[in-house]
């Protein structure tokens, strides 16, 4: 429903109200008085003790005298309504009525004598049994329109959408005309390039039908959320110039039986009116799950939508016209008859852009930012490992807030270096109180993965390390890979876990106390050794058989279902784990005890400077003194207002642990 013709409805409302309570009020409003009073009032003297005043004439009712005066008249015209006498004034406005209850038979003489002499102008009887016209009729009509009309929105707004309350049937599907294209997604050219097929189909059906070419009926994008899969659907219909019907998984799903398949009737039919178009269905798992699962067997609503849809797919019908897009990250729980040539027989998997991606990414976002001259996109990119499309958007908007609380005209390298530390570890606490123990525990924390990242070959180079909270961290370490790496090598995941390990390590060193400041990098460690050995065949006692689940539990299939290994095969892993984690901890004391000049003094820094970055770490581990490094520093610092990555455009991207 509109908003204007909501207004409407309730204006009309309102102004029927005010109507029905004025006329009560206005019928109601007259002065209570004694019947006396009331035959006084119309100029008649039931006793004769009340002709004292002169101009009373005297008349003869029923052989007895009374007395009348038609100048002492104010009630011109009388109506007995329910036995009640009303007075009613020359204009007919109603003014006086008596309290006492009359009898009509008793006062018709009295009533025919008052207007014989023209002390009122006419009488009337009422029947009790009998209403007026606006209290029988209009009232009644008045109070059952309005109570209709308030029944009425009440179903529009319980179904939805302004649809009235026998439309939960209808699909909730929203249509447009996409202007999103092709050059406004970044970073996926092979993923383009298996699109383009379907723009050319919807373009150019001909081409395709002359060689007996079938186009495939839908297209399942998959990956991780924020790569871009929406984009992508709003693109193709874009390109081709279609209709663009989209709408979410759960729109499907209603409490009520049969909703889910009339809507997916309704949909389809609504897209064979507007062929050739594009029917775009986001997270299709809410109802694309495999039946039979669920802790009661299933759920029959959405089994129900579920067959519905795979009958539309792919049925009877011809649907040549109509191409099926759906988006997920959780395409291991899909039906296999969903996936089936014929339906979803094209999968696109859209992965994280690499470093050419991301800086074509970060090119698109920026187009409508005002950004310094010195800002270099390649050099971004390779800071920006692991993030998604989302995620450099984010990282953009970050920078412009961050811009306009510092009242600056254009986005900086500043800018964007913070943005990017808020986006990985959240925005810095530097108002958070911190007492000197706990800055000395995180000091020599942060140190001892910064120092162990250093010496050991396989790790990754330090960018920043910092005691400052961010966060739920009290301090982090960040460091930064050489490149987009897709191979991870059993030396480096076991380098890494020492690294993990140091800030434990070195606070039994240095403080000779376990704190719990290290109960995420345990977490860590234990998830990265496990895979390990389950996963990975990284194990020689295990060998290269897989013992893990790369899945999610999906309750109803993988519910109470059996570990797939016995008991004694489960003590071999615990144990393999347990000795990675174990030997990484006796190799990160080693190292660190053997350097602990270097824990000392860069600890050391942190307390005074808080933030330290790659040059300052190098200069530790040449041996630097402190005031060397302390002179240094304030010459870094100068220079790093002017490009605060500090790195050449040939080094790459990034990624934290946290201490």
């Amino acid at each position: 429903m509109k908003k204007s013709t909501k207004t409407l409805i309730i204006v009309i409302c309102a102004v029927l109200l005010a109507v029905i309570l004025a006329s009560v009020y206005f019928s109601n409003r007259a002065t209570e008085v004694d019947t006396n009073e009331f035959w006084k009032k119309t100029g008649f003297c039931l006793n004769k003790d009340d002709s004292t005043i002169k101009d009373y004439d005297e008349i003869t009712i029923n052989g007895k005298p009374y007395y009348a005066s038609k100048s002492k008249s104010e009630i011109k015209y009388v109506v007995i309504d329910s036995y009640v006498l009303k007075g009613y004034n020359e204009k007919g406005r109603l003014i006086y009525k008596s309290s006492d209850n009359i009898n009509w038979e008793s006062v018709r003489d009295y009533l025919n004598e008052l207007e014989r002499t023209g002390c009122i102008k006419g009488f009337n009887f009422k029947d009790p049994n009998e209403g007026s016209f606006f209290s029988s009729i209009v009232l009644p009509l008045l109070l059952n329109v309005v109570f209709i009309i308030i029944i009425l929105i009440i179903f529009r707004q319980m179904s939805g959408g302004g649809k009235s309350a026998m439309d939960f049937g209808k699909t909730k599907t929203r249509v447009s005309q996409s202007r999103v294209r092709f050059t406004d997604v970044a970073g996926a050219e092979e993923e383009k390039e298996e699109l383009k097929e379907i723009v050319e189909f919807l373009k150019a059906p001909k081409k395709f039908v002359d060689l007996g070419a079938r186009i495939p009926r839908g297209v399942l994008l998959v990956g991780p959320p924020g790569t871009g899969k929406t984009l992508f659907a709003k693109a193709v219909a874009g390109e081709a110039n279609v209709p663009f019907f989209s709408i979410s998984g759960s729109d499907f799903v209603e409490m009520f039986v049969g909703v889910g398949a009339s809507r997916v009737r309704d949909l389809f039919a609504t897209a064979k009116k507007n062929m050739p178009c594009i029917v775009f269905i986001d997270e299709i798992d809410a109802v694309g799950r495999q039946r039979g699962a669920g802790l009661g067997g299933g759920n029959d609503e959405r089994e129900q939508t579920l067959n519905q849809l795979l009958v539309q797919m792919d049925g009877f019908e011809t649907t040549d016209g109509i191409i099926i897009i759906a988006a997920t990250n959780r395409a291991d729980i899909l039906d296999p008859a969903l996936l089936r040539p014929g339906r979803f027989d094209r999968q696109i998997y859209v992965n994280l852009p690499d470093v050419k991606g991301r800086e074509a990414i970060l090119k698109v976002h920026a187009r409508n930012k005002p950004l310094a001259k010195d800002v270099n996109f390649k050099t971004l990119a390779r800071l920006t490992s692991g993030f998604s499309g989302a995620d450099l958007a984010n990282l953009l908007n970050e920078a412009a807030i961050l811009t306009a609380r510092a009242n600056r005209p254009c986005i900086t390298n500043t800018d964007l270096y913070e943005a990017i530390n808020k986006v990985l570890m959240g925005p810095q606490k530097k108002s958070r109180l911190v007492t000197e123990t706990d800055k000395r525990i995180t000091a020599y924390h942060e140190s001892g993965h910064a120092i162990l990242a250093r010496l050991l070959p396989n790790c990754d180079p330090v960018q920043e390390v910092s005691i400052i909270p961010r966060g739920r961290a009290a301090g982090y370490t960040m460091t930064r890979p050489d490149d987009d790496s897709n191979h991870i090598n059993k030396s480096k995941l076991l380098d890494d876990i020492v690294m993990t390990l140091g800030g434990r390590v070195a606070e039994e060193i240095v403080i000779q106390e376990i704190s719990a400041g290290a109960s995420n990098d345990i977490s860590v460690v234990t998830q990265r050794a496990r895979k390990m050995v389950t996963e990975w065949g990284m194990s020689d006692k295990i060998g290269p058989v897989n013992y893990g689940d790369n899945d999610q539990i999906f309750v109803g299939r993988d519910y109470q279902t059996r570990t797939p290994y016995s008991e004694e095969t489960a003590k071999i892993i615990d144990g393999e784990i347990e000795t990675i984690i174990k030997d990484a901890h006796k190799k990160a004391t080693d190292l660190l005890s053997a350097h602990k000049n270097l824990l000392d003094v860069m600890a050391r820094l942190l307390i005074e400077r808080e933030t330290i970055y790659s040059e300052e770490v190098d200069m530790i581990m040449e041996g630097k003194t402190v005031a060397e490094i302390l002179e240094n520093i304030d010459e870094r610092d100068r220079k790093r207002k002017e490009n605060p990555f500090g790195i050449s455009p040939n080094e790459n991207s990034t990624n934290q642990t946290n201490g």
